[in-house]
């Protein structure tokens, strides 16, 4: 999950890979439109954290997806200016 939750105008999302893979984080909004891409790459195995600016967004909610093998996940981060 990210941290804080609710944030303004930056949050932190911590993530580990247990083996070497291809990541990917996306951010969505409400209507399920992608607003921004966070990581798409292949990363080593290890502890990550990716610090992500909002400012350029509306107050609301929001959603990221993580993606790494076969694992996937989705969750809700709130954003309040």
């Amino acid at each position: 999950q990210n941290y804080p939750n609710p944030f303004n105008p930056s949050t932190s999302i911590n993530f580990n890979l247990p083996v070497d893979g291809k990541v990917s984080i996306r951010l969505y909004d409400m209507s399920g439109k992608e607003v921004a891409v966070l990581v798409n790459e292949v990363k080593t195995a290890g502890y990550y954290s990716v610090n992500y600016n909002a400012s350029s967004l509306s107050s609301g909610v929001y959603f990221y997806s993580i993606s790494a093998d076969n694992f996937s996940a989705t969750k809700k981060m709130l954003l309040v200016k």
